[in-house]
């Protein structure tokens, strides 16, 4: 009984840390995951950390919280898998909802704008950059670039994201299928809580990719859809959702707060997170059939292809609600450079535009 217990303090404490200080996005969570619980803890092998993350890669939902949840399954059970997600989402939930107490209030203060305002650039440049790199992997032949064009377009004639990801995923599927038989998707008036809920539920239940595709879902939503949040507040959401540590996806957070206050935080943040840990308790024994599986990875091919589709859509919004200023694009240009060709770490990047931002304003 001690042991277990043992167990249940190292899952808190490891995954509370990892929360609190993992910085820089899906990559670096799943990174400092690896150093942490193969290297240095040696809870598992690297080949069993690498089907884990493989499995992850095949589910809906953010992928390094994910990857938590199923290593503390991994490591304390049923038990470990709640412990393993909660204690990794909650330090980022927690900063993320006291910086949207402070943006509601101060806002409108000039140096809270001015901020944003270089931080915005910084934002564009680490989503272009993502889409540079998935890319390399994603548009692997002719096939994939089609698919691709076809589902940007789409999401450019106003298709909903969902239908998108479910169109492209199957012409995928059956577009293998063939190959072989030949060869032998203002706040004006405020959300209720139950569908600010059920929204996120739904955004956390079928988004697949990095977190950067949860921008296209916020924009259909709570933008088109809803009306729930202007642009300018959408862009600080994802900007706060990335200078902040742990999951990408605590942006949910901060939207569920300046729509819904403090219950709209919290519904939020279970609401995107709850079908991760449900997928993990339930598939976590199936993973391995999952991954060798034909017709699974088939269709994921093609959602892979959709989500890279659906981020260049939203760059290019995003893009014109950016750059209003030359030093926007400076910003812009020097963080880009910075990713591509030094490898700098996004959070310094988004320090330094935020810096400059107030700079600006005050001289």
């Amino acid at each position: 009984m001690t042991n277990t217990k043992e167990i249940y303090k190292e899952i808190c404490f490891v995954f509370a840390r990892l929360g609190l200080f993992a910085f820089g996005g899906p990559a670096a969570h799943i990174a400092m995951m690896e150093d942490e619980l193969v290297t240095k803890r040696e809870w598992l092998k690297k080949t069993e950390f690498m089907d884990l993350l493989g499995f992850t890669n095949l589910i809906p939902g953010p992928n390094s919280t994910e990857l938590a949840i199923a290593l503390g399954y991994k490591r304390g059970g049923k038990i470990g898998l709640f412990l393993a997600g909660i204690c990794f989402i909650f330090p980022a939930m927690t900063i993320v909802l006291l910086l949207a107490m402070f943006y509601k209030q101060y806002g409108e203060v000039p140096l809270i704008e001015a901020l944003f305002s270089g931080i915005k650039p910084v934002i564009l440049a680490v989503i272009i950059q993502a889409l540079f790199r998935l890319g390399q992997t994603t548009i692997k032949d002719s096939k994939s670039l089609l698919l691709f064009l076809a589902a940007y377009l789409l999401s450019l004639m106003g298709v909903g994201e969902i239908m998108i990801l479910i169109l492209t995923g199957l012409t995928m599927l059956l577009t293998q299928q063939l190959s072989k038989w030949r060869s032998r998707h203002l706040a004006i008036e405020p959300m209720s809580l139950t569908l600010l809920f059920l929204t996120f539920l739904k955004i956390g239940s079928v988004l697949y990719g990095s977190g950067y595709v949860l921008l296209a879902f916020l924009q259909a939503e709570f933008i088109d859809r809803y009306a729930a949040l202007t642009s300018t507040q959408l862009l600080d959401a994802v900007a706060i959702g990335q200078f902040t540590p742990g999951p990408v996806f605590t942006t949910a957070t901060f939207v569920g707060y300046l729509i819904q206050g403090v219950p709209g935080a919290l519904l939020a943040t279970v609401g995107i997170f709850l079908p991760s840990f449900l997928l993990i308790l339930l598939l976590h024994p199936l993973f391995n059939k999952l991954r060798s599986s034909k017709i699974f990875a088939g269709i994921l091919d093609g959602i892979t292809v959709a989500s890279l589709a659906l981020m260049a859509s939203v760059s290019w919004q995003l893009g014109t609600a950016t750059f209003v200023s030359w030093f926007s694009v400076l910003i812009f240009a020097v963080s880009f450079i910075g990713l591509i060709r030094f490898k700098v770490n996004s959070s310094y990047l988004i320090i330094m535009g935020g810096f400059i931002g107030w700079l600006v304003t005050m001289f």
